[in-house]
């Protein structure tokens, strides 16, 4: 093991993973989701010693220690910093196929939530941002710009966050907002939640983040362009962390371009939880291509 693979971002049920995807040697597989690129790692290792990873991932910032962690891999391993909303020309671009298998690890990682300066975080004073790449407009734009009515859906229809109307109604109230903590602070007086375990504004910086860089189109697109660029009989493995990623995933599942291995969805082991909290809360699914 290298030295610094401590500090990196622990990969959810890999275990699980390496099983669903079938990975061997000789596979081509598309990492969708790159972050630490500790699923990466783990399918490299368990394709040797030719299998090789695509590894996407739309945080430039991921790009770099990702691709130092690779490097023992050599040409095995590539790394390109895109959205997997645009998959199926990296796949073709890169030479990845036909694929032996996808995998979208849905959600932030924990150097993401850790980058003080991005504000995907209501624990820490930020600027209130919250994008994957450093174009387009702002979580700040969405909260100081949207109509309190826009802004009230998108927290309830993204964040599922039932008191969306009066969170709406105290952020309208209290604009500009421009920090992360500040933003927290509002909407967590205006929901009358108590603190406990799940902050009272997690759902609604649920709602901004995925708004801010449209993860449900781009989820969508990133789906059916997976399934078009399988091998037959090669598999769709998703770890999705809140319910309104997972019913996407399950449309996506039974719609008939691929079809489902499981029908349940799988959970981490409870050794999994203990050992990491941040899984307690993943819901697998699995899918292949199949002809015609």
């Amino acid at each position: 093991m290298p030295a610094n693979e401590g500090i990196y971002h622990q990969p959810v049920m890999a275990a699980q993973v390496l099983n669903w995807l079938g990975v061997r040697p000789g596979g081509a597989y598309v990492d969708c989701t790159l972050g630490d690129a500790g699923h990466a790692t783990a399918i490299l290792e368990a394709s040797a010693p030719d299998g090789r990873v695509l590894g996407l991932d739309a945080d430039p910032e991921a790009v770099p220690p990702a691709t130092e962690r690779l490097r023992r891999f050599g040409d095995r391993a590539v790394v390109v910093n895109a959205n997997f909303g645009t998959v199926a020309s990296q796949a073709h671009t890169h030479g990845f196929v036909p694929a032996d298998g996808v995998l979208f690890d849905l959600g932030l990682s924990s150097r993401q939530l850790d980058a003080e300066e991005r504000g995907f975080s209501f624990r820490r004073s930020a600027p209130l941002d919250m994008r994957f790449t450093p174009v387009g407009r702002s979580a700040a734009d969405l909260v100081n710009g949207l109509p309190e009515r826009e802004l009230a859906d998108l927290i309830y229809a993204l964040g599922e966050e039932p008191r969306s109307r009066r969170i709406a109604r105290a952020i309208v109230a209290a604009r500009p907002l421009t920090d992360a903590i500040a933003l927290a602070d509002v909407v967590a007086r205006a929901s009358g939640y108590r603190r406990g375990r799940t902050h009272p504004a997690t759902r609604t910086f649920q709602a901004l983040r995925m708004a801010t860089n449209d993860e449900l189109g781009n989820l969508r697109r990133g789906l059916s362009q997976a399934a078009s660029v399988l091998n037959t009989g090669g598999r769709l493995v998703t770890i999705a962390y809140h319910s309104v990623e997972d019913r996407e995933v399950k449309r996506f599942v039974n719609s008939g371009e691929v079809r489902p291995v499981v029908k349940r969805v799988l959970k981490p082991e409870a050794e999994e939880i203990a050992r990491n909290r941040r899984s307690r809360s993943a819901r697998m699914r699995v899918a292949e291509h199949t002809p015609g």
